[in-house]
């Protein structure tokens, strides 16, 4: 288990070099203290002894701190557990190995995710808590999605709620809800605040993984749409959306949502949209194997997706869009490691300055939009900064002049602090 700094403890780095997530280059020969929870001071000049205060002092040896870095889209339940976990599998296994998989996310520099479907709250719950190792977490709760949608995993035997169905086993654990009219959408919205979520995920596009919907399908009609808007909005927090088509950001932009997820077969009118109304595009740097899928409509389905991303990513930097890191790895739990290698791949399409900055506080930025629904809402994420959360990480190696320092956690990363807890110290 980790280290605490509670009761006057603290944590003095030594002679590191500095990347705080804002300004895009780093300073060498610094000092970080953290006291408690929180960052107490970054110096440019050795800081003295504290006498009487209980310190654990690493010497950095140069090496290169940041801050944890965050994903925008995971599923950790999905990450953990395959579809055959999802359909027979006991529910203590699948919150079981959801547990293990955040703990392993921890242990890759992942201090922060947004989890955009899944029952993850009481996995936040224990976490917090101290019971285990695992990221910050802003959960979604359920994904949400008409029947027929994206987020609709019956089958299709089975009758739909509106007929007098019960609910399809992903939607009986908190993976999945399937709601169809406004009065439905209201009340699942609310459902998952009820829930703990801190921001709600839509989904009102076909996707790759999904079983019914082909990737032009609209999916909510803008009256269901601008009520789970509403629902969200008298929550003080917001909806983001899984949508790939310019027909679907369209009308999800014309809804009111905030958060784009996906959107790699938009044209670039609709991404210069999407800067102009100031919405974020939370994007996945995809590539084929990223996801493997045995059927060929969904093995076509995930080509064409993957095939968008170089250009969305360079209309996006050209319009100036709010651009999150998200992954989405889902239901392949031997691929969750490639987390690591999909953040250094921004590499490809952004500086490694950029990519870094996504990768912490422009990913803060996005999650901070929960607003009173924020649940780390006491400090700030994602920099290294007087006054923030205590969550850094120290790479033997330097990410802004090669980005591959951050593909391999396990070689690469020296030391993890998370709260103010020394998570892994292997110097």
């Amino acid at each position: 288990m980790s280290t605490t700094t509670a009761g006057g403890r603290r944590i003095l780095f030594r002679n590191v070099r500095v990347f705080d997530g804002l300004s895009g280059h780093a300073t060498d020969g610094s000092d970080v203290i953290i006291s408690g929870s929180k960052i107490s001071a970054v110096s440019n000049s050795p800081v003295g002894d504290s006498p009487g205060v209980e310190t654990t002092e690493i010497d950095g040896r140069g090496m290169f701190l940041m801050p944890g870095m965050s994903d925008a889209h995971v599923h950790l339940m999905g990450n953990a557990n395959n579809y055959l976990d999802f359909v027979m599998g006991p529910t203590g296994l699948l919150f079981a190995n959801t547990i293990s998989e955040a703990k392993r996310m921890l242990h890759r520099g992942f201090t922060s995710v947004r989890d955009m479907g899944g029952d993850t709250a009481p996995v936040k719950t224990v976490i917090d808590r101290g019971d285990f190792e695992g990221p910050r977490i802003f959960p979604s709760q359920a994904m949400i999605s008409q029947t027929s949608g994206h987020g609709d995993f019956a089958f299709v035997y089975e009758t739909p709620y509106e007929f007098g169905g019960g609910p399809s086993r992903t939607d009986s654990i908190g993976f999945t809800r399937t709601a169809d009219g406004v009065e439905r959408v209201l009340t699942a919205v609310r459902e998952q605040l009820r829930k703990g979520a801190s921001q709600i995920k839509l989904t009102i596009g076909g996707g790759a993984a999904s079983m019914y919907d082909p990737l032009y399908t609209l999916q909510f009609t803008p009256d269901e749409m601008r009520a789970a808007v509403q629902a969200a909005e008298d929550y003080g927090t917001y909806v983001a959306t899984h949508v790939y088509t310019v027909p679907g950001i369209t009308r999800a932009i014309e809804a009111g949502v905030r958060s784009i997820e996906h959107g790699h077969l938009a044209d670039e009118a609709t991404v210069a949209l999407i800067g102009e109304k100031g919405i974020w595009l939370s994007m996945q740097p995809f590539a084929e194997d990223d996801h493997h899928y045995p059927d060929p409509d969904r093995a076509g389905k995930n080509r064409q997706i993957c095939n968008g991303t170089a250009d969305v990513y360079a209309w996006a930097q050209k319009h100036g869009v709010q651009t999150a890191f998200g992954t989405d790895l889902l239901l392949e739990p031997e691929s969750a490691a490639r987390q690591s290698i999909m953040a250094a791949r921004l590499g490809e399409f952004y500086s490694n300055s950029d990519a870094l900055m996504m990768l912490t506080s422009g990913n803060a930025a996005l999650f901070e939009m929960a607003g009173q629904r924020n649940p780390y809402g006491g400090a700030r994420l994602g920099v290294v900064d007087a006054g923030a959360w205590a969550d850094v990480l120290l790479y033997d190696g330097d990410p802004l002049a090669d980005l591959s320092v951050i593909a391999d956690p396990e070689t690469n990363l020296k030391v993890i602090v998370k709260d103010g807890s020394i998570i892994k110290n292997t110097l």
